[in-house]
């Protein structure tokens, strides 16, 4: 069974910068959309951005427009989340997320902490 696999949060001063990574664990056809959704504590999970995988066409939260960047190797079923000006709301926990036909993967989260 294919899973995802995110990487690379942790604890980072407001204003700095970490990079996700989610990677699917086997191969996965006819992937439509990647992305990236995030819930903090006491709140609804909520779209970061996503992007699809032909035309690239990509959506980010007002919130994180700007500050934030995906990106995805379609070869390898990678998606990426760069992360800068990180503000302490960005904390919470980071999921990915691939959908298509008949498919909607997420994996387990990693969680991602803004303080001083």
């Amino acid at each position: 069974q294919v899973q995802l696999v995110e990487s690379g949060g942790g604890l980072v001063q407001p204003g700095g910068s970490l990079r996700l990574s989610c990677a699917a664990s086997g191969r996965i056809f006819s992937i439509d959309a990647m992305g990236w959704y995030r819930q903090a504590p006491g709140k609804q999970r909520e779209l970061v951005a996503d992007i699809t995988s032909r035309g690239g066409r990509i959506n980010y939260a007002d919130s994180v427009w700007g500050r934030f960047t995906i990106s995805r190797d379609n070869a390898n079923n990678t998606v990426y989340l760069q992360m800068s000006s990180l503000k302490l709301e960005d904390t919470a926990v980071y999921y990915c997320n691939f959908r298509g036909f008949g498919m909607n993967l997420w994996g387990k989260g990693t969680l991602v902490t803004v303080s001083s």
